[in-house]
Formats: C-alpha cells, sequence, structure tokens
C-alpha cells in the first residue's frame, strides 16, 4: 500500500475524537473526522478514503442509517463500526448492515489498530476496480476525478461532477430523487436546485443523452449513457 493510509472517523464525542485523531496520526494516518452522521455520509461518499471508523451514536443521522446509505450508494470502502453497543445481537445488526468489522468500547487500543490494518489490506486487494465506475459513454476515474470517454478523450470533472456520476453510474437503473442526491452528494447544500445545476453540468460535457430526468421522480442514468 503507497502513500498515507486515510482514515474518517465519524464520532461525535469530542474527547474520544480527539484522542482516536491523535493515536491514528501517530501509527502514520491522515485522519478525517466527522461529528454528526450528516457530515459523515458526505465525507463517506466524496472524500477518498482507506477505512471508516463509525459510531452508531451520531446526531441528525444514526451511524447505522449512515452505513445503510453508503451501500445503498455503491461505497465499498471497509467499515469497523466502533460502538458501547457491543452485545452480539447489536454486532449482527451492525455487520448485516454492511460493516466489515466491529468493535465494542470500552476497547484495547492494540487490538484496534490491528483491526484497521486487516482492514486496510483487504480494501486494498479490492481497490483498484472500486476506484473505476464504467458506464456506457466511458469510465470514471474515482480517484482522479477523471472521465476517460469512448473515443479516449479525458475530461477532469470537479469534485461534485465526479461525486454525482459516480452514484448515478453505480447504479445505472435505479431513480435516485433529488433530495437523495442532495443528502448524499450535496450534504452541504440546502437548495434542491444544486441537483439540476450539476446534472445540467455533466450534460453540457457528455452530452444530454448521459443523464436522463423521469418526470416526478428524479434522474437516473440514460440508457445512452
Amino acid at each position: 500500500m503507497n502513500g498515507t493510509p486515510r482514515v474518517l472517523v465519524a464520532e461525535d464525542d469530542a474527547r474520544l475524537a480527539g484522542m482516536l485523531t491523535e493515536l491514528l496520526a501517530s501509527e502514520g494516518y491522515e485522519v478525517v473526522v466527522a461529528k454528526d452522521g450528516q457530515r459523515a455520509l458526505h465525507l463517506g461518499l466524496t472524500e477518498e478514503v482507506d477505512v471508516i471508523v463509525l459510531d452508531r451514536g451520531l446526531p441528525i443521522i444514526d451511524g447505522l442509517d449512515v452505513l445503510r446509505r453508503l451501500r445503498a450508494s455503491g461505497a465499498t470502502v471497509p467499515v469497523l463500526i466502533l460502538s458501547a453497543l457491543g452485545n452480539a445481537a447489536h454486532r449482527v445488526e451492525g455487520l448485516d448492515g454492511g460493516a466489515e468489522d466491529y468493535l465494542a468500547k470500552p476497547f484495547d487500543i492494540d487490538e484496534l489498530l490491528a483491526r484497521l490494518r486487516v482492514l486496510r489490506r483487504r480494501g486494498a486487494s479490492t481497490g483498484s476496480a472500486a476506484s473505476a465506475v464504467r458506464f456506457r459513454g466511458g469510465m470514471l476515474d474515482v480517484g482522479n476525478r477523471t472521465v476517460v470517454t469512448a473515443e479516449g478523450e479525458r475530461v477532469v470533472l470537479s469534485e461534485r461532477e465526479s461525486a454525482l456520476l459516480e452514484q448515478l453510474a453505480r447504479r445505472p437503473t435505479q431513480v435516485f430523487s433529488r433530495a437523495v442526491l442532495l443528502e448524499s452528494v450535496f450534504a452541504d447544500a440546502d437548495d434542491p436546485g444544486v441537483v439540476d445545476t450539476y446534472v445540467h453540468h455533466l450534460r453540457k460535457k457528455f452530452g444530454r443523452d448521459l443523464i436522463e430526468t423521469v418526470r416526478g421522480l428524479g434522474y437516473r442514468m440514460g440508457s445512452a449513457s
């Protein structure tokens, strides 16, 4: 694994988040922190991270709901749930929800670090496939935010354009409402019109047929895309 590993820590307890940040930074990680579920979902969908440490009891959006939405959006980044809810039923619920691992609080630091190393190795073995999203009009390199079209042209996207195209392309037959796209791709915005704006940007770059408008429902990849 080359480069500095990045970890998203989704934890609303400021003291614990600070401790985890210090600990993981000392182990060579670059740490991104989300203090609520809405921010965690946004960063999980738009940031390139190697692993996510996710608390269940997050404000705004519950941690398990964040996890389910990440998986429903096609995100494959390994997730370790770190929670005070640690009985067998809770662990099963978390693993069934899409987590790769589950560790109860209070936890042993060495065990946490070992589990993160395992998840990083697991993520690295599938990361190259997960970072490339193919659609009929070409291929999106998620890490570089670049599309290589069927004609061989390379088109660089903005962060939001890339996130929106990835969301739609990973599930090409699914219709996404504006509300869902606003929450998962544009979590820091509150105007649904921003979705329409970025759909327009992508159509301008790749043609109107790239994204289909499903009247009264939302958007999906076009049948010609």
